[in-house]
Parts: C-alpha cells; structure tokens; sequence
C-alpha cells in the first residue's frame, strides 16, 4: 500500500538510515537531508514495485565516490534527475520510479531527492537489506540483472555513460569518480518493476520509517535481525597483514581489537577492508560477512567507521543478519569473505 512520504516522514528516514550506516559523514548527511528537504515539496510517494505496472521502468540512484567529497564541494542540486535523464535517453524511456541500492545514510536520502526531483516514486526496499561497498554488490546483481548502462552526474556539470561488462563497473567508474572531484550520483541498475518484485530487498525504506519515529528501538532497522555480539573497549587498530590484495576497494584492510567489558570478557578481534568482514572472539569466528557487523559508540550511539576507530573508544558490537539470498552459494561468492579477500 503506497504511503506519502512528507517533511515528516523525511525526517524519520533520515533518521532511521543512520542506525546502521557505516561511513556517513556529518556534513555530508547534514547536506543531504537539507537537499531532500528543499525539494520535498508536497512529498514523494513510496509504493512497492508490485504496485506499479509489470513494464514501468525502474532506476537505482546512488551517491557514488566520497562522503567527505560531497561535504566539500557542494552539489549543483540537479544530479539525480541529470543522472536519470541521461540513462532515459539512452534507452529511449521515461524512468517511472526510483529506487535505492542501500539505504545507509546519504543513499537513502538521494533516491529521494530523485524522486521528489523527477516527480516519481519511490521504491519502497532497496538493492542489498544491509550496505556492500561495490556497485555489483547487490541483490539485483545477484537476480541477474546489470547494473549498466550506468549514467553519472557530477557537482560540475559533468555526465558520463558507462557500458562495459558488470564485473568490470568498478574498475571503471571510481577513476571517473575522482576526476570529477571525488563524488557524483550515479543512475544505474534499469528494470522493468516486475523484475525489480523479483530482485528486491522488499519493505526496507519502510522498516528505517519505522526506526526513525522518536523513542523507536535500534533493532527496527534491522529487516531480518540483530545481535549484540560484544559490548567493550578498543585495544589496538592494527594495520593489515595482506598488502598485496588487489581488490578495488576503497581503503586499506586493517584489524580492531576490542577487549569484552563484561560476560566471559572476551578478546574480540575485527577485520576490516573498507567494512568489517569478520569477528574473532579468543580467536573462534563468531560473525562474518555476507552479514554486516558494525562498531556503535555508546557514547552517542552513532556508528563508528572503520577509518575512525580508536583505542579507548568504548563501543557495542552488533551484527546485522543479511538477507537470505546472501546466505547462497552465489550471495556469499558475491558477498561472502573471499569477497574483501579474507580466506577462512
């Protein structure tokens, strides 16, 4: 059932896509939860893709590159619907909705402003239930669809379509990322919405609505569960053992100690390439990616980001269950450990 989103609603999904969001900047959410109010306007509408006709055609808008980018050098305003524009051009059809590829953050926020820009809806779910940091990671790649052509919008003016083979996307597009100033919106991921139904991690936008309401628990956000795997203090960052991986990832592995404040007291060892891949309690796995595992500060209960943690830092580990289809042999090859090049 479709429900209009307002300024109300904006400001509980822009609250509940923080609860998990690893990698959020302050000044770049701030930027976009201003941007998505400015262009609210009487709101957008979220419908579920079974809502909207089989052949309506569909599109992923994400913000691509740099949080700290996008803090800095402020956007034109019209990015989104340049980006979706460009790729209706291409194909010779009018987007009918919008939809997100995660929902961390910013990029809850953009396929908003898409939408509100566009006069469109807005899908309600998104394309990974959790946040991968791969343009290919998702859902929709996982249910056989392309994330190209693919249309980037840069803060400049700039405008680039991408088309190459999928496992090649990234490899291609953060050069141009950089060279238009470390950030711009990307269009990709095309579909008829009746591949979209199919694709979907469904009721996502919905679940953050849900999280965002002042007074509601944490744990709404999460669409299939969360734990606490640990609640203690940062040891040691460590730099990593493996330099010579080649992933095209966007920083440099690294391991978190974390010492267990309370139960068995614990030593907790996390690694990390660019997210947190794996949980070493006294040295048994006890959490792993294809599920996300993050480092909330109790301090202020915001997530702390892998390039920003520290020792003394005292934090809560929880762990995020993935959506089912990540548990497969295909989901955990596309999202599983040897995808962040850690072999176990």
């Amino acid at each position: 059932m479709s429900l209009r989103m307002g300024t109300e609603e904006l400001a509980w999904l822009a609250e509940g896509s923080r609860l998990f969001a690893a990698g959020a900047g302050e000044s770049s959410y701030n930027l976009s939860r201003d941007w998505a109010g400015s262009v609210a306007g009487a709101g957008v509408t979220l419908v579920a893709p079974e809502e909207l006709p089989s052949g309506t055609l569909c599109v992923a808008i994400s913000l691509a590159g740099s949080t700290t980018a996008l803090g800095e050098q402020l956007p034109g305003g019209e990015e989104p619907a340049r980006a979706v524009r460009a790729l209706e051009r291409r194909l010779g059809e009018r987007a009918g909705a919008v939809t997100a590829l995660n929902l961390a953050a910013e990029n809850a926020l953009i396929p908003f402003i898409g939408a509100a820009e566009l006069g469109v809806p807005m899908i309600d779910g998104d394309g990974s239930g959790r946040v991968f940091p791969l343009v290919e990671q998702t859902t929709y790649a996982l249910g056989g669809m392309s994330p190209t052509p693919l249309a980037l919008a840069g803060a400049s003016g700039e405008l680039v379509l991408l088309e190459t083979a999928s496992d090649r996307v990234e490899e291609l597009l953060r050069p141009v990322v950089l060279s238009v100033g470390g950030w711009a919106v990307a269009a990709c991921y095309p579909m008829p919405a009746g591949d979209l139904a199919r694709v979907l991690v469904p009721g996502t936008v919905s679940l953050l609505l849900r999280a965002g309401v002042p007074g509601a628990p944490r744990s709404v956000a999460a669409p299939y569960g969360v734990r606490t795997l640990c609640r203690g203090e940062i040891q040691a960052v460590e730099g990593s053992m493996r330099p010579e991986s080649d992933l095209a990832l966007p920083s440099s592995p690294s391991s978190i100690v974390v010492q267990e404040t309370e139960g068995l007291r614990r030593l907790v060892r996390l690694e990390a390439h660019n997210e947190i891949a794996l949980a070493l309690a006294d040295g048994a796995a006890v959490a792993m990616a294809p599920d996300q595992i993050c480092l909330i500060s109790t301090t202020d209960g915001m997530v702390v980001d892998v390039d920003k943690a520290e020792p003394g830092l005292q934090v809560e580990v929880m762990v995020l269950k993935a959506a089912p289809v990540w548990h497969t042999e295909r989901g955990l090859a596309l999202g599983g450990l040897s995808a962040f090049g850690i072999p176990l």
